[in-house]
């Protein structure tokens, strides 16, 4: 026995002799320490926690090479050999951080993201349908955000010093054209799309990526809904017209389909509120959707979305070249656009991406001039106010993107694009003489784009972009890059830098001359925080023109001579939204100053463009109120005055001169709307009903857009809005869906 216990002790004494005592400490690379991270040695029980600061010890028996493990949330795991031969070790640990989407600092500069599914959301569809002055139309809410300015005579969006026509607009990745109704003189008519057919909105005012192409200011990138969340019905009956759909969930969740039906006619709206023209043809419109979506995978999903409308009206209004006269105008429209769209996860981090969308758009569109007794007349000098345009046009686009995940959030982009217009205008003048022209444009591009995240903190966006206009016969490249680094928890600061290229505009095509793309290019500086349901956001920029087209006057028409225009813009934006301040109430404020002066189409000489205003503001409130289920908003915009010009071509000097110019008032307008909720707050109930009345420039403010000139300089006018003052009531129902939960994430 005696034996025994000696034996035991010789033996437990050598066992503690053999030990190893492992100490050390765990830090980060900026040398802080990191507490509770785990350490051990590989496949055994052997190891510890590090303390509070950072420290560790802990014995083991092991002997011979061993692994050292540390892990520790937020940082990636380590790694270390080590020879433990029974003495003492003392090991520094340094961790490199993970790159996780919770933590990284997002490439932002330039965009506003209007999703509900991002941390750097602004705007949401119901934010979209509830802002008082938009009219439930996109457009309408982005123009309450810094960059946009508030131009009422013309469709589209102008950012930053840019024209109407240097926006585009995408859906789920494909360029869409006809995005607004077809123009009508001196009224800016609304996008055609219904805001709750997209899950996301992303506005970018500058620096975009490199995978779309064609805009030199700005784009909208909108993403459609995926599968509902179960089949539902909605019917809507307003003061303007009655609308309609049903969407269908297979049982197994895996698939849907949808339709929708709307129809519009103005005559009671009109009868109610003056307008400005007198209409012979009150505007209706027939618009219908159509859309399935397949889940083809875990990872997979295939969509379809369908437009189709008509639309006609038709005016007159006082002439302001002959009194006593009238300009009549009739348009008849055509549209219809279907978008198919697949994406797919593939292995090793790979993912495909692949759109087309189609479209085809015909105007009919007559002008004449008409005499006091209602009759078309054919005046001298005034020839060429009698006209017909037959117009019609087709648009394809596709594009392929392969995205590959890379370490960390870092990705890879690449791919290509193709687009193709087919334009054929046919021109009749006062004397039946017919003029056909045909415009065939095909535009491919290549592109590669890199998200690279250095660390948590700091990331950056590399990519480039090269496209083929056939109608020019050039090519360009676009290198874009931006950076973004993380200041603290919820800030950060972004730049960015970028070359913008995109064709002539059509009006000016086929051209007699040799045509360059028009070049901008793009520095932004940003600052942004974003915390608890509030966000701010500062931007400076300065974007530069170059290759813009001027025109002269050749054979009694302006043409395109050159693409030596050029011009620049400057300023800043400034973003502020608040959800939480205040119970149950959201509000934000925007306010941008632009400097910015162009020399192209017909102007003299570089001067500031007649649709960019110096200073622009929005205040938009939102308060709900629970007692009586009703949200009330409100929308207040301010914009300084615009310059206006008669810029008329002189044939003593065989140059455009400035004839006469002036400055707008300031533009003012005060919009409010309610919302009544009767079936809020009744959890699971299958029917929800919206009752909307809206009011927008409650106050009646004069607003003047700019100034329209009679043929010889003479007379001019202000152009003004159809009316001063738009009311809506409206009812929408959905049956089948409970959006309860909806109204509560966004107003309480």
């Amino acid at each position: 026995m005696r034996l025994l216990l000696s034996s035991f002790i010789f033996f437990f004494c050598q066992t503690l002799l053999a030990q190893t005592t492992l100490t050390g400490i765990v830090k980060d690379a900026k040398q802080n320490a990191i507490p509770g991270a785990s350490i051990s040695l590989k496949e055994t029980y052997d190891g510890a926690t590090s303390d509070s600061t950072g420290r560790f010890s802990f014995k083991s028996t092991e002997k011979g090479e061993q692994v050292l493990v540390v892990t520790a949330i937020g940082y990636k795991p380590f790694e270390q050999k080590l020879l433990l031969q029974g003495s003492n070790q003392q090991v520094t640990i340094t961790l490199k951080e993970d790159v996780t989407e919770l933590k990284a600092v997002v490439i932002s500069a330039g965009a506003f993201e209007a999703s509900d599914r991002k941390k750097t959301t602004v705007l949401n569809p119901i934010d979209i349908v509830t802002t008082a002055s938009a009219n439930a139309d996109v457009t309408g809410a982005l123009k309450t955000l810094p960059g946009a300015q508030q131009v009422g005579e013309s469709e589209g969006l102008f950012v930053r010093g840019g024209t109407a026509a240097e926006t585009k607009t995408f859906i789920d990745g494909t360029l869409v054209n006809n995005f607004f109704y077809s123009s009508i003189p001196n009224v800016a008519t609304r996008g055609r799309f219904n805001p709750f057919i997209f899950k996301g909105t992303v506005f970018s005012t500058g620096g975009y990526s490199a995978l779309y192409g064609q805009a030199l200011s700005s784009a909208v990138i909108l993403e459609s809904i995926d599968l509902p969340e179960q089949s539902s019905a909605n019917l809507g009956v307003s003061v303007i017209g009655l609308s309609g759909g049903y969407q269908q969930l297979a049982k197994d969740k895996r698939s849907s389909w949808g339709v929708s039906y709307g129809y519009t006619n103005l005559w009671l709206a009109f009868k109610a509120i003056k307008q400005r023209q007198d209409f012979s043809q009150i505007p209706i419109y027939h618009t219908a959707d159509a859309n399935f979506r397949i889940k083809t995978s875990r990872t997979g999903m295939l969509k379809y979305y369908g437009y189709f409308s008509t639309n006609k009206l038709g005016f007159t209004e006082p002439s302001i070249d002959t009194l006593g006269f009238n300009d009549a105008f009739r348009l008849s429209n055509f549209n219809m656009y279907h978008n198919l769209s697949y994406k797919e996860s593939l292995n090793n981090g790979w993912k495909i991406i692949v759109g087309t969308s189609f479209t085809n758009n015909k105007d009919d569109i007559e002008g004449y001039l008409q005499n006091g007794e209602d009759k078309k007349v054919v005046v001298e000098e005034l020839e060429r106010k009698n006209f017909a345009l037959d117009s019609k046009s087709s648009f394809v686009n596709g594009r392929l993107v392969l995205e590959k995940k890379l370490q960390g959030l870092s990705m890879l982009r690449f791919g290509g694009e193709y687009n193709y217009s087919n334009e054929k205008p046919i021109i009749t003048t006062y004397n039946g003489a017919a003029y056909k022209n045909s415009l065939v444009q095909n535009v491919s591009a290549a592109f590669a784009e890199s998200d690279i995240y250095i660390t948590n903190n700091m990331a950056a966006k590399i990519g480039t972009r090269a496209e083929y206009a056939s109608v020019i016969d050039k090519i360009n490249i676009a290198p874009r890059v931006s950076l973004a680094y993380k200041l603290g928890t919820n800030s950060q600061a972004s730049v960015a830098y970028g070359i913008f290229y995109q064709n002539p505009e059509n009006r000016y095509l086929p051209a007699i001359t040799d045509l360059q793309f028009a070049k901008a290019t793009h520095y932004i500086a940003q600052y942004q925080k974003i915390a608890s349901d509030r966000t701010l956001r500062a931007e400076v920029f300065y974007k530069k023109y170059d290759n813009l087209i001027k025109t002269d006057y050749r054979n009694n028409r302006e043409v395109a001579i050159n693409s030596k225009g050029y011009g620049e813009a400057s300023g800043f934006d400034f973003f502020w939204r608040d959800k939480k301040t205040f119970k149950q109430f959201d509000y934000w404020i925007s306010y941008s100053y632009l400097d910015t002066k162009r020399d192209f189409i017909n102007y003299p000489q570089a001067i500031q463009p007649s649709f960019a205003a110096r200073h622009t503001g929005s205040l938009v409130v939102k308060k709900f109120v629970s007692k009586l289920k009703t949200q009330f908003n409100g929308s207040y915009t301010y914009a300084s005055g615009r310059p206006y010009y008669n810029i008329s071509y002189d044939n003593t000097t065989s140059k455009f001169s400035i004839m006469d110019q002036g400055r707008t008032i300031d533009y003012n307008s005060l919009s409010l709307s309610v919302n009544y909720l009767p079936n809020v707050f009744k959890q699971g109930g299958n029917k929800f009903t919206v009752l909307v009345f809206s009011i927008n420039n409650v106050l009646n403010s004069k607003q003047v857009y700019g100034y329209k000139y009679s043929y010889n300089g003479y007379r001019k006018e202000a152009i003004t809005p159809s009316s001063k003052m738009f009311v809506f009531i409206g009812a929408f129902i959905s049956f089948g869906v409970d959006r309860t939960q909806d109204v509560i994430n966004n107003n309480l």
